[in-house]
């Protein structure tokens, strides 16, 4: 995917741990290793809120766009 999600990034800088960080936002700790290992196929406008919240940034800090792996697109019949 061409999108990462920088969190391990900003909760180093931070010094805040992954547990911290979950109960902060209202997520399980599960949860924030499926956003920080780029699982997640999707993000809630409110957790990300939270996220923006907690670690006082910007959507940008937290989600990046690289160039990389295109999906196929579906085949025209």
């Amino acid at each position: 995917m061409a999108i990462r999600i920088d969190i391990d990034v900003l909760l180093a800088q931070r010094r805040m741990s992954v547990g911290e960080f979950a109960d902060a936002i209202g997520i399980t700790p599960a949860n924030v290793a499926v956003l920080k290992n780029g699982r997640a196929k999707a993000v809630r406008f409110s957790t990300l809120d939270a996220i923006c919240r907690v670690l006082e940034c910007q959507p940008g800090d937290v989600l990046v766009w690289e160039p990389g792996e295109l999906e196929s697109p579906t085949a025209a019949s």
